[in-house]
């Protein structure tokens, strides 16, 4: 194999694809990437068996050929390439080292044969359709802060991908919960989904899909079957293996009866919210919601170091209610919310709350309450 390549879409495209290979692996072909040509372009692929990317980037190929190399070591010898410059890949005749030549500066790298790689992609996906960018970007970032990171309960390592109809609209909707907050995001179903079964996508496919999915006017094609997902992204794939388990029945936790209507400036009561937990103690965070009409009484109280206290304006009419949040769990749902307000829906103080964005109806988070 030899070719000749730009160094910043080959930097671009190791950086899409590194990512997925783990640092330490006890089966070396998984510390390599696939490199392989394709009559004008480069294709580069990298996988953890759970996940695999692929990327083709422009190339001039003056041999064809196919050959893996160490992901990280390649990715750090094109970082340190000067702008702008040239690089060649050029493998040996038996196949067995290949030379990085950029300018004065050559690298021999260690080659392990292609056939070794595994393919993770291969089977077939009935369900496809298309979304923006934008409007995945939304269902994972409204939810992925609340994926579990319990190993134990692994049905709750991801979100839950499905549809659900809303008064005859078919939704898509994607949903993440750690059994202490649970989020939830939905847009209209697009065609081609409906039928699709309820899949959940591993934490890590989450992170790395978001990543991908920065710009605003890429539409990406989602493929589905009941083990795989594949997601292209302009010249990126994406194929990931799902979660084999089934999600708990989310909608017995959202309530429904929640009659005490708390509106409050959500940046002031994140602020508010993030000077008072400075005092709070890092294992419990706790924060005290006093609410009566008109203020809202954010109180901690650490045994070891003080307590604080912070009052805030705040549009609220019914009966005075105590009640105790993770200060970590309220600092991210705010910061999910775009409009100024925040709305929360209460019951009681052993009750979970409901906490809707007042400018956006499709998405809606739920808190579990604390005792303080």
């Amino acid at each position: 194999m030899r070719v000749i390549l730009e160094r910043s879409n080959l930097l671009k495209s190791l950086n899409h694809v590194h990512r997925v290979v783990e640092r330490r692996n006890t089966i070396p072909i998984l510390s390599n990437v696939l490199l392989s040509t394709d009559g004008s372009s480069l294709e580069l692929k990298a996988t953890d068996l759970d996940l695999e990317v692929t990327e083709a980037t422009p190339a001039r190929v003056e041999q064809p050929g196919a050959t893996t190399v160490p992901a990280h070591l390649l990715y750090d010898i094109v970082r340190k390439l000067s702008d702008g410059a040239e690089v060649m890949l050029r493998t040996d005749e038996d196949g067995t080292a290949m030379t990085v030549t950029s300018g004065r500066s050559s690298f021999r790298l260690q080659c392990l044969p292609q056939s070794d790689f595994p393919e993770l992609s291969a089977g077939s996906f009935p369900h496809i359709f298309r979304l923006d960018s934008t409007a995945l970007k939304g269902l994972i970032e409204k939810t992925q802060f609340a994926i579990s990171t319990e190993e134990t309960r692994y049905y709750l390592n991801g979100i839950f991908l499905h549809t659900h109809e809303v008064d005859g609209k078919l939704k898509l909707r994607s949903v993440a919960t750690d059994g202490h907050r649970l989020a939830r995001a939905e847009i209209d179903a697009p065609a081609g989904s409906e039928g699709m079964p309820g899949i959940i996508i591993p934490r890590k496919t989450v992170g790395e899909l978001q990543k991908l999915v920065d710009d605003p006017d890429v539409a990406v094609t989602t493929e589905l079957s009941d083990t795989k997902i594949r997601f292209t992204i302009g010249s990126v794939v994406l194929t990931s293996k799902l979660i084999d388990g089934t999600f708990p029945d989310y909608q017995r936790v959202i309530p429904t009866g929640n009659d005490k209507r708390l509106l409050i400036d959500r940046q002031s009561f994140a602020a508010a919210v993030d000077r008072v937990s400075t005092i709070s103690s890092e294992r419990g965070r706790a924060v005290k919601l006093s609410i009566s009409e008109g203020q809202l009484t954010l109180t901690v109280n650490n045994p070891d170091s003080g307590s604080a206290t912070e009052e805030l304006a705040a549009d609220y009419g019914s009966d005075p209610i105590e009640i105790g949040f993770n200060a970590r769990y309220l600092l991210d749902v705010a910061g999910q919310l775009s409009s100024g307000d925040a709305e929360f829906l209460l019951a009681d103080a052993g009750s979970p709350t409901l906490i809707r964005d007042t400018s956006d109806e499709n998405t809606l988070y739920v808190l579990m309450p604390m005792r303080v």
